[in-house]
């Protein structure tokens, strides 16, 4: 896409640089945020303002591809008695809290009928569970899927044109899935962010604010 703008936010860590690769191979002019080379804590408002207060839009893209599964050496709960509330508060902190912060500067950063794609998980989805557990990353999910859906019908009303969604990636070969590889089928990075892009490039404004999989298809709040 020529002189596409698009800023990739959480682009260190394995879907986000996925996204970010896929971007430049494209052409299109980029800017990359993440913790790691950046200093970007979404945990610390004072942190995202400044971060994100630094740029100049507008973008044609903007993606939001952070999000933990579980605090550092622990895992998600199998059942009501493992639930700690410092854990599901930092989950909420990252998955729920840091990505509504971030969406703050949306209408300044996003261009006229731009797009916006924040990932979620289909754990997120409260009609797809079907087997329970994973009680916090479940949660804070579906907590960031409603922030999505309310910032979108926001959006909606000063650009008709613009598309905010949440966007299930699948099972991705990264970091944050390599103690679940063999349970569900993989894939690689690079086709992951193939799949939302091409996802995120074929939405109409009609389906702002809505929850999609990689393959385009509509996930059950």
């Amino acid at each position: 896409m020529p002189d596409e703008r698009a800023l990739v936010i959480g682009a260190s860590g394995g879907i986000g640089a996925a996204l970010a690769e896929a971007l430049e191979a494209r052409g299109a002019q980029l800017t990359r945020l993440s913790r790691r080379e950046d200093g970007l804590d979404i945990t610390d408002a004072g942190s995202v303002e400044r971060g994100l207060g630094a740029l100049e839009g507008p973008y044609d893209l903007i993606l939001v591809a952070t999000g933990i599964l579980a605090p550092e050496g622990q895992g998600p709960e199998k059942s009501l008695s493992a639930i700690d509330a410092r854990a599901m508060a930092r989950l909420f902190a990252v998955n729920a809290i840091g990505p509504a912060l971030i969406l703050r500067h949306l209408p300044r950063l996003l261009a006229s009928g731009g797009r916006a794609g924040v990932l979620s998980a289909r754990v997120g989805s409260i009609g797809d569970n079907a087997i329970g557990g994973w009680h916090s990353y479940r949660a804070s999910k579906a907590a960031l899927n409603q922030v999505v859906h309310g910032a979108a019908i926001e959006l909606k009303r000063h650009d008709r044109a613009a598309i905010l969604v949440a966007l299930h990636p699948g099972t991705v070969e990264t970091g944050f899935t390599a103690a679940y590889a063999g349970r569900h089928r993989m894939v690689s990075g690079a086709e992951a962010a193939q799949n939302l892009l091409a996802v995120i490039d074929g939405l109409a404004p009609a389906q702002s604010g809505g929850f999609y999989d990689w393959r385009g298809e509509a996930v059950p709040w």
